[in-house]
């Protein structure tokens, strides 16, 4: 759902949905909550789409909610329940960016904090600016967490996730890299090329298997056994065989080309 405040284009197979508040650091309010929900919903069932690059206009990605708004925020409290299942609707982005049977990019760069790291984390692949600053920032503001922050932290920090999230330091590219929080670290200004030459790679690829890819990881990370996951495995890769991606890949490595994927 494309607002002014979430502006989406797609191009060549590759879906970019830009959060569009750079004088707030794209601080996320209720409009690009729902919006962004809304379009992730549809881009996962959209054959045209084949990768979703999710970033933000302006010199950051997300500083998060928009606390000035929570902080002026007087209105009528609904009951906890009530409030509970809306933020629940929200916060589906993160699941559904780290689930959708496509791939998914974070393209990052300043200010990537609260709820932007959430989203940030829920992407498969990160590209990060050098300009990147990243935190957890909810303690700052006495919140636990939204967006699969506890979920994604762990994951990726194990034990340093307590620290992470209790402390909240607020971290650099590089150290963000070597942490595993981001996959790669570009100049500023190579960001938006870089990008573009992955989201390409990615959109010229054999979707179906990205997707079954995809599944096989986070059934691992869901907490399968080795038993599980073999059976699990088993079933996606006769799935896989069964593509005409699969034979179109095969023919060409026996004539020594470049295989053309076209998600079937």
């Amino acid at each position: 759902m494309a607002t002014d405040e979430l502006v989406e284009h797609l191009e060549n197979g590759i879906l970019w949905i830009t959060l569009n508040r750079p004088e707030k650091l794209n601080a996320l309010t209720t409009t690009m909550i729902s919006g962004l929900r809304t379009s992730l919903e549809r881009a996962s069932v959209n054959e045209e789409v084949r990768v979703v690059v999710l970033l933000g206009a302006g010199r950051g990605f997300c500083a998060g909610g928009d606390v000035q708004s929570m902080a002026e925020e007087d209105v009528e409290p609904a009951p906890l329940e009530a409030r509970a299942q809306q933020l629940r609707l929200g916060v589906e982005s993160a699941r559904l960016l780290y689930e959708m049977p496509k791939p998914t990019i974070a393209m990052t760069r300043g200010a990537v904090a609260g709820a932007g790291l959430s989203l940030a984390l829920a992407c498969d692949l990160t590209i990060a600016s050098d300009t990147l600053k990243m935190t957890s920032a909810f303690i700052n503001v006495a919140l636990s967490g939204d967006f699969g922050s506890t979920y994604f932290l762990v994951h990726r920090l194990g034990h340093r996730a307590r620290e992470f999230a209790l402390l909240s330091p607020v971290i650099k590219a590089d150290e963000a890299k070597e942490l595993g929080l981001v996959n790669r670290v570009v100049p500023d200004d190579e960001l938006q090329a870089e990008t573009s030459k992955l989201a390409t790679r990615l959109a010229e690829g054999p979707g179906i298997t990205q997707g079954h890819i995809k599944a096989n990881l986070n059934f691992v990370e869901q907490g399968a056994t080795l038993a599980q996951l073999l059976d699990h495995e088993s079933i996606r890769h006769i799935r896989c065989g069964e593509t005409d991606d699969h034979h179109e890949a095969a023919s060409a490595f026996v004539e020594k080309r470049t295989p053309v994927f076209r998600n079937r």
